[in-house]
């Protein structure tokens, strides 16, 4: 174990949860006390005017939701390439580290995010889109490009295709979370699989 949680401590409140995104984050949310929500990967950054341009989208009429644009900390073409995609306004590609927004109210009654071990950020954005008042912001979030870089960025950008196509098949999250190429959990309950895997696209 390293040192993160002792130095976060100086920085915000550290709660501990089970193993799994999913399950961290709702355990975070309802840590919380405001009433917008903000889920924000450990490895990105978020504009400097990111709160301001929240607010201001949610007090557009209708407005529950939305998430950033996305750009890495590392410049080579087919990075911008990958992060210029995020201009488009699709859900199927609003993966968490563009930082996720919603209403605590809204958060609520989706009931937080679904228990699956992977693909919780894009299962979440569906559900939000389709309700309606999902704003695209045109400011970027900055994210790591360490994974590109090590693996190689067309290699990993294929890794994440093929698990990426799994997921809008609605493959079965259990198997498509052991071909993630870090430890998560693989101990989702199985009604919230079955909610995800069957759910209109």
């Amino acid at each position: 174990m390293d040192a993160t949680r002792r130095l976060a401590a100086t920085f915000a409140r550290v709660v501990q949860s089970p193993r799994g995104r999913a399950l961290q984050m709702n355990a975070g949310a309802a840590a919380a006390s405001g009433d917008i929500l903000v889920f924000l990967h450990a490895d990105t950054r978020l504009p400097q005017d990111a709160f301001s341009s929240v607010r201001s989208a949610l007090k557009e009429p209708g407005a529950e939701s939305g998430t950033f644009r996305l750009r890495f900390d590392e410049e080579s073409p087919i990075l911008r390439l990958y992060g210029f995609a995020t201009h488009l306004p699709l859900p199927q590609i609003c993966f968490g580290d563009r930082a996720l927004f919603v209403r605590r109210t809204v958060f609520e009654e989706i009931g937080g995010f679904p228990e699956i071990p992977i693909f919780e950020d894009l299962e979440m954005a569906r559900l939000l889109h389709r309700r309606g008042g999902f704003h695209f912001l045109l400011q970027h979030a900055t994210t790591s490009a360490r994974r590109f870089l090590h693996v190689g960025p067309i290699r990993q950008q294929l890794r994440n295709t093929y698990l990426w196509c799994h997921f809008m098949l609605r493959t079965d999250p259990l198997s498509v979370a052991r071909h993630y190429s870090y430890e998560i959990s693989l101990h989702a309950p199985t009604s919230n699989l079955k909610e995800a895997q069957h759910a209109d696209l």
